[in-house]
């Protein structure tokens, strides 16, 4: 069974995030973990000026997603960072170019889930993974989300991302605050769940 996970991260966040729910979904038995970048759509230059281009490099050995990959998964875990609330452009010019694999129903069935990251603890973490779902219900898909049982998102210690909806980490404003272990491990159950799950769906 093939779960595909699909990311954009400009300063590598997000690329963090799914690295480990990669390796929560690769720890349920007989699943394949496959992990693929959206192509980018900002020019050398302005990377350059924003600060990424290292990151982007670092990066730069991960295919970028094909749509007949899409198709062919069981299940698809989606990596974003949030921009005002919403998917980066990167994210959703991919998605626009999905409109054959809707008409043919291609991912209908099969489970679907999201991750994200923002700057601040409230810069917009739960309203991307809803407003993505958007389209992942649009295309038929199960959606799946990250559990209470996943009992880091309860935490009321610390500053952490996590919610119901997904995973989630908080970059800080300048960018140098990295994914914590409670956010990483939120991100490995995350994983586990959707491979689960949709080991079910397909059976």
């Amino acid at each position: 069974m093939k779960v595909l996970i699909v990311y954009y991260s400009m300063y590598g966040h997000v690329h963090k995030m799914v690295e480990a729910a990669a390796q929560g979904a690769g720890s349920v038995e007989d699943v394949e973990v496959i992990i693929r970048r959206v192509p980018e759509t900002l020019p050398e230059e302005v990377l350059k000026k924003m600060g990424a281009l290292e990151s982007q490099k670092l990066q730069s050995h991960i295919p970028i997603c094909t749509l007949d990959e899409l198709a062919d998964a069981d299940a698809v875990i989606f990596g974003t960072p949030t921009r005002f609330g919403n998917m980066c452009a990167q994210m959703r010019q991919f998605l626009d170019a999905t409109g054959q694999l809707w008409v043919r129903g291609a991912l209908v069935a099969k489970a679907g889930s999201v991750i994200t990251s923002s700057n601040t603890q409230h810069g917009g973490q739960e309203s991307t993974i809803l407003s993505f779902h958007t389209t992942l219900l649009h295309h038929g898909m199960v959606i799946v989300g990250l559990p209470y049982t996943f009992k880091g998102q309860m935490i009321m210690d610390g500053i952490s991302g996590c919610s119901p909806y997904g995973a989630s980490t908080i970059a800080g404003g300048d960018g140098s605050r990295q994914p914590s272990e409670n956010e990483l491990e939120g991100a490995y159950f995350q994983g586990e769940h959707v491979a689960r799950i949709a080991k079910k769906l397909k059976s």
